[in-house]
């Protein structure tokens, strides 16, 4: 049987608070929990959070998800969790797709016990049924908790530390209507792995995101291979972008005027920070780190989700360790954005505009004798500019970009030596 978590009358009105602290040079009001606002000032340094504040139980003690913690703005990629999923699945295929990509742990309903002894003929899995309020393992043991939600009510009122096991499994019966973002700050604070049953890929994805940090997994509820193979593809690029990037210092050889050509301005829906661009080269061997318009300038106001690449031919990097045309780029594709210390993150491509604009043709080498030459034509303006190196300390003030217009032979940026052959581009 599986346990239902009582209804009761709804909580009292949950108050709201405002925190203010700093993030580039813009000013945010983030949603959180109902909250509907979204306000972006150029110029002004900081970013009111305004926010509701979830309560609810963590080892006995009750505790606020504050803004701060929610949005978990100060945390990198790289310092997450490996995201876990389990699959729920009656298809032969589905069992077979998911052990072939790792995942090796299924859930069973009562009338699906049956297929555990054929699939065991198959391959090594870990079945798991469903009991009262539970999961078990092969010998009884309990592995989860296992509950229905079907209002915000009933999770305001769950008590994690209630739930004698690792891991607690929650299946939304309608998710929308139980933002994710909820559900999130609900389990923030508690030393248990949540996992909320999702039916498609793009629920799983909501789930793993929300608040920036998301569940620790997802029960993936689907009796589709392509689902499968959706989620894991979408797992190996965001695992792929928490490794550090081993930037390379390159020196330049050569900067030219180059006449008119069509440039790429790509236009992202995340902001960047000062040290922050795309990779970008004529060449996939060889990519500059292209920096963001988030700085201030005496020419034009700041825009932190822009960065100028380049021209229409140009190469950018793009999750899962490729490349692809600058020309390609379109609402909805996503990119790698990369830190000059080699952090790196996905980005939604928001807009491309390409605009014909006088070029400065950039070439520049590891070393002299050195035959990978990093290429790229940039638009002529003080707006672009290429990163450089961190300076160690004691040397001159350290800078975080070059602009082209100041650009000159001998002066050091960042490249990335792009180790894909110069076919192997996204499509």
């Amino acid at each position: 049987m599986i346990a239902v978590l009582s209804s009761s009358p709804p909580a009292s009105p949950i108050p709201s608070r405002s925190s203010t602290f700093e993030k580039g040079n813009c000013r945010r009001s983030v949603t959180v929990a109902g909250i509907n606002s979204a306000q972006f000032h150029s110029g002004s340094r900081k970013i009111e959070v305004a926010s509701s504040l979830l309560t609810c139980f963590s080892k006995g003690k009750s505790f606020i998800g504050s803004c701060a913690q929610m949005s978990s703005l100060a945390t990198t990629e790289s310092e997450q969790k490996e995201k876990q999923v389990w699959l729920w699945t009656k298809s032969k295929e589905v069992m077979t797709a998911s052990v072939e990509r790792g995942w090796n742990t299924f859930i069973f309903s009562d009338e699906d016990r049956g297929l555990v002894k054929d699939w065991f003929s198959i391959a090594f899995i870990r079945p798991l049924f469903i009991g009262d309020g539970e999961l078990l393992d092969s010998d009884s043991k309990k592995v989860a908790s296992f509950c229905e939600v079907s209002s915000p009510q009933q999770l305001q009122q769950f008590d994690p530390s209630l739930q004698h096991a690792e891991n607690v499994v929650l299946s939304l019966l309608d998710w929308q209507v139980i933002p994710a973002e909820n559900l999130v700050a609900a389990f923030q604070g508690t030393d248990k792995t949540v996992f909320a049953v999702a039916k498609s890929p793009f629920e799983a994805q909501v789930f793993l995101e929300a608040l920036e940090q998301g569940l620790g997994g997802v029960v993936l509820k689907v009796d589709d291979i392509a689902a499968v193979v959706e989620l894991k593809g979408y797992l190996d690029r965001r695992n792929a972008v928490t490794n550090l990037l081993s930037l390379t210092k390159v020196t330049i050889t050569k900067v030219q005027v180059a006449g008119l050509g069509d440039r790429v301005c790509v236009d992202l829906c995340s902001l960047m920070r000062p040290g922050e661009g795309l990779l970008v080269g004529s060449f996939a061997r060889g990519l500059f780190l292209v920096h963001s318009e988030c700085l201030e300038s005496n020419y034009i106001a700041s825009r932190p989700f822009r960065v100028n690449a380049g021209p229409v031919h140009a190469y950018v990097a793009v999750p899962g360790g490729k490349t692809c045309y600058l020309s390609e780029l379109h609402a909805g594709k996503e990119v790698i954005v990369v830190s000059r210390n080699g952090h790196q993150r996905t980005a939604i491509v928001g807009r491309v505009k390409i605009e014909s604009r006088p070029l400065i043709l950039v070439e520049a080498k590891e070393n002299v004798d050195n035959e990978t030459a990093y290429s790229i034509p940039l638009q002529n303006a003080e707006t672009v500019g290429l990163v450089c190196p961190s300076r160690v300390a004691g040397d001159k003030p350290e800078k975080n970009v070059i602009p082209v217009t100041s650009l000159k032979v001998g002066d050091e940026v960042l490249g990335d030596k792009h180790q894909l052959p110069e076919f192997n581009v996204s499509h």
